[in-house]
């Protein structure tokens, strides 16, 4: 959710700034693109299709979602020149590291958990069980490694969409937003287009 945010919200303003320069916007060029989409795959088959994730052992999910990452950042090592790309890396890197502490599933509180659940719901989970079918993983703080990356930021209470996010996924969303805004072309190269567009 947070990491879409920052692609649409990039996309905004990297829209006006080619308007603003008088250019039009094109898509960064990245490379070997299909690395993001053999990420995506084993996500989709362990945690979004309902026929498979119900049938998918807690071992072999967890091994699909750090995979996912691993993925990821080899994309993000080969595009490593393209800007926003290091903070991607740097979000994803936290994101596995906290994972890959804890189980192989992102750790979440169960005070975090109670805002996207009701209570007689979350009332029925175990600790140390997966949360739902997706990534989380139920975890009180004191029994959290690194608990500071984990899942435990959640939008204001009176947003229509409530999911909890952690750092790594801030600075994923804010690499999307950079790499949009930017076209992927480093600062001072779209800094010196401004200027002299200004000029």
């Amino acid at each position: 959710m947070i990491l879409l945010v920052g692609l649409i919200g990039g996309l905004i303003f990297g829209l006006a700034l080619a308007l603003l320069q008088k250019r039009s916007w094109q898509l960064p060029a990245l490379r070997s693109i299909w690395l993001v989409i053999l990420a995506f795959l084993p996500q989709m088959v362990a945690f979004y299709i309902p026929a498979t994730r119900r049938e998918i052992p807690d071992l072999i999910a967890a091994t699909c979602l750090i995979l996912s990452q691993v993925f990821l950042l080899v994309f993000c090592w080969l595009n490593r020149r393209v800007a926003g790309m290091w903070l991607l890396a740097l979000g994803l890197g936290l994101n596995l590291l906290v994972i890959a502490l804890n189980g192989g599933f992102m750790p979440i509180s169960p005070q975090t958990a109670s805002r996207l659940i009701p209570e007689a719901v979350l009332a029925k989970q175990q600790i140390g069980s997966r949360f739902g079918w997706g990534k989380d993983l139920l975890l009180l703080p004191e029994r959290t490694r690194l608990l500071g990356l984990s899942d435990r930021f959640l939008p204001p209470i009176w947003f229509p969409y409530q999911v909890a996010f952690s750092f790594g996924d801030i600075l994923v969303a804010l690499g999307a937003f950079w790499l949009m805004l930017t076209q992927g072309e480093p600062f001072r190269l779209a800094k010196n287009k401004l200027l002299k567009d200004i000029r």
